[in-house]
């Protein structure tokens, strides 16, 4: 016992307390060094490079708020459905800036563009074109209609009947259509951008479930509130009769586009997230308050915007939070509540939030 008295109070002389502290210095040096190391070795940088990408897309909300009051989701997802390749169906009451936004967003792309107002009377080759007989050389020759550009926006899709809405079936998926058995590829980019008014209003069709399938976002636009109201009456009085297009200048050119949609391919996802989108649409068929739920283009279409949104994020992986954000706007179209819910109303964006609350969320 007293040896061991005698140890303990030679390790506490002076000396050796210098000694020790120097000792634990020098270790916690090392320490911190070697953290500052590993975290280096962590330190996020993209594989892929996204700068000239999120500075076309600061250029077209740029453009796009010249004009557009608030709306700030619409555009970020009007932006997203170019980037993935993909439609947009936009729903809203008349007024609400629906159509003036489709020609913003197109204004701000050095592009092709073109209008077609759908009336019930509208017939198919009022959109794709017809074989004209030309006299001079005594053959057929194809007059291509107005859906032969590279952006199409399609006023009020739901006034036209079924006949006229299965002619865009082919081009919208295939990018081509076919006449008279000549088939005609599309020029891309290529992207259709419809309006659409509620279906409880007069006058409106209900879309096929196929075309609609066919578009990758369906986006519902509120009315404005009280500030946004105020600054849409500011500025309508500034305007002194300028056009409000006239403010728009376009900068991205289409090959500019089609390298953007390319980069937005190469973004990574890691496999259990993949998982976690096959989850969510296999909850929505198992779902009992949906009677019809999502196909597997569904799947690829959350994909893709997922994708999107992580590029428009400055990111090159797609994270958990971008599938979210994807799942309401690419689901609600393609899923229909059952007719008992549907009378308690119970709408389809309610119960897709519900799916992706339950659906657990990968580590």
């Amino acid at each position: 016992m007293e040896h061991l008295d005698n140890n303990q109070n030679e390790d506490l002389t002076p000396k050796h307390t210098e000694d020790h502290l120097e000792k634990l210095h020098s270790e916690t040096s090392e320490s911190q060094e070697q953290s500052q190391t590993e975290n280096a070795d962590l330190s996020f940088e993209n594989r892929i490079d996204l700068s000239e990408l999120q500075k076309g897309i600061a250029l077209i909300k740029n453009e796009i708020s010249k004009v557009i009051v608030g709306q700030k989701g619409m555009i970020d997802m009007l932006i997203a459905s170019i980037l993935a390749n993909g439609h947009s169906l936009i729903e809203g009451v008349p007024g609400v800036a629906k159509t003036v936004s489709a020609k913003l967003l197109a204004k701000s792309l050095d592009i092709g563009f073109s209008r077609i107002q759908f009336t019930p009377d509208l017939m198919p080759s009022d959109i794709l074109g017809t074989s004209v007989f030309n006299m001079k050389t005594t053959e057929f020759e194809f007059k291509e209609g107005p859906i032969f550009s590279n952006m199409i926006l399609i006023d009020e899709i739901n006034r036209a009947p079924a006949k006229t809405q299965a002619a865009l079936f082919e081009v919208m998926e295939e990018r081509q259509i076919t006449i008279d058995g000549n088939k005609f590829k599309m020029e891309l980019p290529f992207i259709v951008l419809a309006t659409q008014n509620p279906v409880e209003q007069e006058g409106t069709y209900r879309l096929p479930e196929a075309q609609l399938d066919r578009f990758l976002f369906k986006i519902d636009i509120d009315y404005p509130n009280v500030e946004e109201e105020v600054e849409i009456l500011n500025r309508e009085q500034n305007l002194k009769g300028i056009s409000k297009t006239d403010q728009v200048t376009a900068h991205l050119s289409k090959a500019q586009i089609n390298d953007f949609q390319a980069l937005v391919t190469q973004i990574k996802i890691e496999t259990h997230l993949m998982r976690y989108i096959a989850d969510m649409i296999v909850n929505t068929r198992n779902n009992p308050f949906l009677y019809l739920g999502a196909s597997p283009r569904a799947s690829i279409a959350i994909l893709k915007a997922s994708k999107a949104f992580a590029a428009m994020d400055g990111r090159d992986f797609v994270t958990p939070e971008d599938i979210k954000r994807s799942a309401v706007p690419v689901l609600q179209h393609r899923v229909i509540v059952t007719p008992e819910r549907e009378m308690e109303g119970v709408t389809t964006k309610q119960i897709i939030k519900q799916i992706i609350e339950a659906v657990e969320i990968p580590r």
